[in-house]
């Protein structure tokens, strides 16, 4: 898989090693050339260009059109955003990756900017921040499909209608719009099962959308 990286700064350069290590077809492009004239004997592998992706040409000679993923990785929102929106609307690469630098500025992270998945490093410190204060709350890891959908956490406490009820998975009778996607008890992740039952500080994990969130808590939130 053809990978392209913009921003020569940690995020890009870790994501460029992981990238290698899993035989990807890598071309990073950074701004600044003396950083990506250190980069290049830093990552053998990697095609490093010095570059603004930022600029449609620049994107061209990266041959972006054969491109299967991009990762605007850089350390500015709004270069960000328009990397994402070239790549998708000028290039047509099928899925764009944007890192969210500023959590105020996630709303704009969505599919008008050409943005197929968006990470928030903030936002997701954050949550896990929550996770491990706030038993019995949902949590929100992570939007998907440009914010249509999110996976989503709960931490049961122990009047959870789930855990005080005693039911099992189906006899929940959850939504259509909310799937359990994975238990976490002990410490270990476990697949779920129409009959599994529910733990007191089981850490489950949903996948709803995003209108829908809050439509399991009448069986995980007491």
């Amino acid at each position: 898989m053809r990978v392209m990286i913009a921003g020569g700064g940690s995020v890009g350069v870790s994501i460029a090693l992981d990238m290698v290590d899993r035989h990807h077809d890598v071309t990073l492009l950074e701004q600044v050339s003396t950083t990506a004239e250190r980069l290049k004997a830093m990552l053998p592998g990697v095609n490093v260009m010095a570059a603004d992706a930022c600029e449609y040409a620049n994107l061209a000679a990266a041959d972006l059109r054969s491109v299967d993923v991009v990762i605007a990785a850089t350390g500015d929102d709004e270069d960000n955003l328009v990397i994402s929106w070239l790549s998708k609307q000028e290039f047509g690469v099928p899925r764009v990756i944007s890192r969210i630098n500023n959590a105020r500025n996630e709303w704009l992270f969505n599919e008008s900017w050409g943005v197929d998945v968006s990470v928030s490093t903030p936002a997701l410190i954050t949550s896990l921040v929550d996770e491990a204060v706030e038993v019995g709350a949902i949590i929100n890891l992570m939007d998907l499909a440009q914010g249509r959908m999110r996976l989503i956490e709960v931490t049961l406490a122990e009047n959870a209608p789930a855990v005080t009820n005693h039911l099992t998975l189906d006899e929940l009778h959850l939504p259509d719009s909310v799937r359990v996607v994975a238990v976490v008890r002990s410490s270990q992740p476990l697949v779920p099962s129409p009959s599994m039952h529910f733990l007191e500080h089981d850490h489950v994990i949903l996948i709803t959308r995003a209108d829908a969130a809050q439509e399991c808590a009448s069986a995980f939130v007491a």
